[in-house]
């Protein structure tokens, strides 16, 4: 459905808005999200609702399930013809993701997690990123700070789930964010990285957990494990700076 509406190189076949300034959605996000909400509640009716394009219902509190979803993860990579979105759904239990599948129609893409089971992509088993030195480490980004000279730049996809499926493939060794982000953004791909080895984490350094009261974690940190401490100390002050200043 997503796909049939994107154009490469050019605006979607769908109307475009504002939810609030800088945040675009479109017509496709919409149909994405209701489709999921009605076949993934046919599969467990009992489990609870939490997406970025549903108003949220404080009843998914009392529920040990939950599909987590995000409709067009990237949606501005979306709405301008680019391959950089991905469609993302996590079931939760028990405030932990226990199967995800993150689907990239543009790329042809599919990866798939369970909780112990490892993870895959269009049906190979993947192998996260191993590196253990962190100067060199290839990171998604369109510029980087001089303090960050020594990483090596790789293409940026605007969608955060595309990037931690980076980490997953062996295509980047740290993906990291330093702001307030929403449990739907990343809990599809959390899990399928962590499946394929990878550390992830808030930025902060601490577990990430989901269906929480206010869905919302400070920053991620999804990388190779033997570089995750170097990354917290690498970005410790930035962390703080931010954090406190909240």
């Amino acid at each position: 459905m997503a796909l049939r509406h994107w154009r490469m190189g050019a605006a979607p076949d769908a109307k475009v808005w504002e939810k609030t300034k800088g945040h675009p959605v479109c017509d496709a996000d919409m149909a994405v999200d209701t489709l999921l909400k009605q076949r993934l509640s046919s599969i467990l009716p009992d489990a609870g609702w939490l997406s970025e394009e549903t108003a949220d219902n404080i009843d998914r509190l009392s529920q040990r399930l939950l599909w987590c979803v995000d409709p067009i993860d990237g949606t501005r990579d979306y709405i301008r013809g680019r391959k950089g979105w991905c469609v993302s759904v996590a079931l939760i239990a028990d405030g932990l993701p226990y199967f995800s599948a993150v689907a990239a129609p543009a790329t042809q893409q599919l990866w798939v997690a369970q909780a112990g089971q490892g993870a895959t992509c269009n049906g190979k088993t993947l192998s996260a990123s191993k590196r253990s030195e962190f100067s060199g480490a290839r990171v998604p980004a369109d510029d980087l700070p001089k303090i960050d000279r020594d990483l090596a730049m790789a293409e940026k996809p605007n969608s955060i789930a595309m990037r931690m499926m980076m980490v997953a493939c062996d295509r980047a060794d740290l993906v990291a964010t330093l702001h307030w982000g929403h449990e739907w953004d990343i809990a599809g791909a959390h899990l399928v990285a962590q499946e394929a080895g990878a550390a992830v984490t808030d930025a902060l350094g601490a577990p990430l957990r989901y269906n929480k009261p206010k869905p919302m974690d400070f920053g991620l940190i999804c990388c190779a494990p033997a570089i995750h401490a170097a990354a917290l100390v690498r970005l410790g002050d930035r962390v703080a700076a931010v954090y406190n200043g909240l």
